[in-house]
Order: C-alpha cells, then sequence, then structure tokens
C-alpha cells in the first residue's frame, strides 16, 4: 500500500502549486481521468476520451494487471513478476525543495523489501518488472548534491536487475520504452476501428503544425526554430504556441482538432528527447516529423515500425539551426502517394500505442499498449532466464 495506493490516497501531495489541475482528479477513472464530456464533440469522443495526466501511467498499468488473464499469484508458476510501485509518482512528492535522502528513501526501502522475498533468489530480480511514468533519467541522480535532479534508485545494484518499463529509456539494456498515455481509451475493437476510419476521411488543409513552448532557458532551441519557421511559411503551417495559450495546450480536443487539420506534425525534444504529442500525432492520423533520433526511432522498439520512413520525416536539427534546411521546402516535396501510404501506416499504430479501457470487462482492445508490453517483458525474462542457465 506505502508503494502505491498510500500516494492516491494522499493524492494532494502530489499536486505542486504551480499546477493548473489538482492532481487528484487525474487519478480518477483508475488512473484515465476525469471523462471528457463536451456539446462540440460526436458521441465517439465523448464515451471514451478523458483528461488524462501521463504521470498516471503507473495507475493505468496497475489496474490492467489487476484484470490480466493470466494473473496468478503464485510466484512459482510466474512467467514474470509485476512489481506495482509507483515510481514516478513517488518520486514526484520529494523533487522540488527536498533532499536526496528523502527522493531516494522509498526506492531503497522497496529494494529491501523485494530482497527478503523468496521469489526474489530464484532470478535475483531478473523476472521481475515495474512500471514509470517519468523518463528513465530521472532516477539515475549521479550525486548526493541537493542541487542535482531525480533519485539514485536505478544506481541501486538490485534495482539493476529489474526490467523498468519507462515513458523514456536510455542507453540502459534494463529501460525499456512505452508508449505515453494518450486521452483515448476505447473499451473495443469497434471503437478502434471507428476513429481510424474517421482519421482516414479528415480534411488537412495544413501541411504541418507545431503544438508547444519555445523553451526560451534553452540556448539554440530547435523549437524556437520551429516556431520561426511556422510563422513565416505563409498559412501553410498552424502553430499552437503554449507559452501564450498554455490552457489550449492541456485540452485533449484543442491539441485533436489542430493534428487532424493537419498532414504532418513536428515533434522536436523538449525537457528531455520525447513527449507524449508524437502519439496525440499518431492518433489523430497525422504523420510525426522529428528532429533527433531518441525521439522516437531508438525509444520504443516495441511499437513502432524499424523501418522509421514509412511512417515519419526526419530533419536534422543541426541542418535546421545552420540554414541547411527549410521545413516547409522538406515536406513540400513528399509526393501525395507517399504522404498516402505514411498516413496509411500511421492509422494502422493506432491500436498499438493506446491503453484500452478494459474496467468493463466485457469487450477489450486487442495488442493495445498494455498487451505488447507484457508480451514484451515475458520474451525479455524467457531470454533472461535462457541466459543465466
Amino acid at each position: 500500500m506505502r508503494f502505491n495506493q498510500d500516494l492516491l490516497t494522499n493524492c494532494q501531495v502530489l499536486t505542486r502549486s504551480i499546477d493548473k489541475t489538482s492532481m487528484c482528479e487525474y487519478v480518477q477513472n483508475s488512473g484515465f481521468g476525469p471523462r471528457i464530456i463536451s456539446s462540440e464533440a460526436s458521441g465517439l469522443w465523448n464515451s471514451n476520451w478523458f483528461w488524462t495526466n501521463q504521470f498516471m501511467l503507473e495507475v493505468i498499468f496497475h489496474d490492467r494487471m489487476k484484470k490480466y488473464k493470466c494473473l496468478t499469484n503464485d510466484s512459482l508458476v510466474a512467467s514474470a513478476i509485476f512489481v506495482p510501485y509507483y515510481a514516478g509518482l513517488d518520486l514526484r512528492r520529494y523533487l522540488w525543495g527536498f533532499n536526496t535522502s528523502m527522493r531516494d528513501s522509498s526506492g531503497f526501502d522497496l529494494i529491501n523489501w523485494l530482497k527478503q522475498k523468496p521469489q526474489w533468489k530464484t532470478m535475483w530480480g531478473k523476472d521481475h518488472f515495474l512500471v514509470s511514468s517519468r523518463i528513465a533519467r530521472d532516477f539515475r541522480r549521479k550525486s548526493d548534491r541537493k542541487s542535482d535532479w531525480g533519485s539514485n534508485f536505478r544506481f541501486l545494484p538490485e534495482s539493476k536487475n529489474l526490467s523498468m518499463l519507462t515513458i523514456e529509456s536510455g542507453p540502459w539494456e534494463n529501460d525499456i520504452a512505452v508508449p505515453y498515455p494518450t486521452s483515448f481509451h476505447p473499451s473495443s475493437d469497434d471503437q478502434v476501428l471507428q476513429w481510424q476510419n474517421l482519421m482516414r476521411t479528415q480534411n488537412r488543409p495544413y501541411l504541418f503544425s507545431f503544438a508547444g513552448a519555445s523553451r526560451t532557458r534553452q540556448k539554440n532551441s530547435t523549437r524556437k526554430e520551429i516556431i520561426r519557421h511556422c510563422q513565416s511559411s505563409n498559412k501553410l503551417c498552424k502553430l499552437l504556441d503554449c507559452n501564450s495559450v498554455g490552457h489550449e495546450c492541456d485540452d485533449p480536443l484543442k491539441l485533436m482538432n489542430l493534428f487532424r487539420s493537419s498532414i504532418f506534425c513536428l515533434q522536436p525534444p523538449g525537457d528531455s528527447l520525447t513527449r507524449r504529442s508524437t502519439f496525440d500525432s499518431i492518433l489523430a492520423g497525422c504523420i510525426p516529423v522529428f528532429f533527433h533520433p531518441g525521439s522516437a526511432y531508438t525509444q520504443y522498439l516495441w511499437y513502432l515500425p524499424k523501418n522509421y520512413s514509412n511512417y515519419s520525416v526526419f530533419i536534422s536539427a543541426t541542418d535546421l539551426k545552420l540554414g541547411k534546411v527549410r521545413i516547409e521546402e522538406k515536406l513540400v516535396t513528399v509526393s501525395k502517394d507517399e504522404v498516402a501510404s505514411m498516413r496509411e501506416e500511421v492509422i494502422r499504430l493506432i491500436p498499438r500505442i493506446i491503453y484500452g479501457d478494459r474496467r468493463s470487462g466485457v469487450e477489450s482492445v486487442e495488442d493495445d499498449a498494455f498487451d505488447l508490453a507484457i508480451k514484451g517483458v515475458l520474451k525479455r525474462v524467457d531470454r533472461l532466464r535462457g541466459s543465466d542457465l
């Protein structure tokens, strides 16, 4: 309870003073957040869309695990062992204004608790896995200076044996990237097919669009160049500047209306290499444009095609900043046939990057992001088990 449910019971401690909405709002509906009800939206929106916060991934995943059809309480017959530790939410309480010992305490206690369990000794934790709604780097603080970011959880010797599913991995082999949660949580395959067909028929008047802030604190920001290109594109680009209209950037309806009106959606790095907007754009049938390989190509290996040119466009951030390439000129050269092929591939990816709603237990979405994560974990543990023989 301390490592999961207690965090939700005391959800007010997860809310920062600068947050626009209390984190307690997002806890409801098993982590999906409040259901979206809008007079402007179709019935398809009203039944399957939620105000989902990306930091609720741990809650969403845990709830799905409770309903997993092959779940067992017998660790002797289990192929893998899920650790329901809300690592990201736990760390969120102490990221600002607390010393490193406070940030590290829960992870340290969790590892000590796990080590005492008999199932730990079977593979010394290599068959254990957990989920994080924060990027992997947040759990790899390299010093004990208070000014350094994050915790040291993943640097604990025993933690290195655990596999962590995270919204953004890094160079570490024991971290695996899974999709950010979007706001679309359908409860049946039919609802997914309806949405896919709707995205195939969208009128897309904008060649490209960008939703984001400029990151003024970052020198030589890719985003600054992107915004400049968008503003000078002679109405080929639609910009949703989150510096000036921040509340609209948090509105799933506004974002979907932007992305489903666009052929290409620009996805530069922000505070880290990846962003939730990538999955929002895929959901809208909008072809993502990346500026760093680490934003997708080296991340979501269980979810996205190896041949990234089938579903996306790559523009070098260095070439962009040096003036060697203009975004609109690059995208205009993509033929209509290529656009149609890439868009269809993007739309086919939609079931793979969403977390379906299994709460009713009646219908289900097959092979969604959760299902693919579990299949990937089982294959990984089986491989590790074989290497230990």
